[in-house]
């Protein structure tokens, strides 16, 4: 496995079904550290089996992709659902706010997010998004080169201030 060979560490959502079991128990597996952070209501439906790593229980959705963004140094999106689209476009918009200035990465495994991407041209073309947020998100079709663009990837500076404290208590 890439993330392991390459010594990238994983923060996910904690649960051990679906893609997500998968990827944390490889990445476990292979001698890397494994945060998954779970919202304490969602323990019983996604969390099935046994867990790896360490388990942060959180009191809510937004917390949880707080506390994921303040351990991850970039975000990549695998093929996923409502969820996955929903966290991926809130760590967007903080980019886009400055909130943070991390990679944002799409594995676009056999073109599935290729409407996504397409979608968001049309936005960039009506003016719903400016061209620099555009380049936000990078996308490849293995891991391998999702990796290689993230690593080269300069941050695009949309404010004048990326907020280093940007979570209040």
């Amino acid at each position: 496995m890439l993330q392991v060979s390459r010594k990238i560490d994983l923060v996910y959502g904690g649960g051990s079904i679906g893609l997500m079991g998968l990827v944390s128990q490889a990445v476990y597996n292979g001698g890397r550290h494994v945060i998954g952070v779970i919202p304490k209501t969602l323990m019983p439906r996604e969390i099935t089996g046994e867990t790896v790593g360490e388990v942060k229980a959180v009191a809510g959705m937004h917390q949880r992709k707080a506390e994921m963004a303040r351990h991850s140094d970039a975000f990549i999106a695998l093929p996923g659902g409502y969820g996955t689209l929903e966290e991926l476009l809130e760590v967007i918009a903080w980019a886009q706010l400055g909130i943070h200035d991390k990679p944002v990465g799409l594995l676009n495994v056999d073109g599935y997010y290729n409407s996504l991407l397409s979608f968001i041209d049309k936005a960039v073309e009506e003016g719903f998004v400016s061209p620099s947020a555009r380049h936000i998100i990078v996308s490849a079709p293995t891991a391998r080169d999702l990796v290689k663009k993230l690593e080269l990837r300069n941050p695009t500076k949309l404010c004048a201030l990326v907020l280093k404290d940007w979570v209040q208590s």
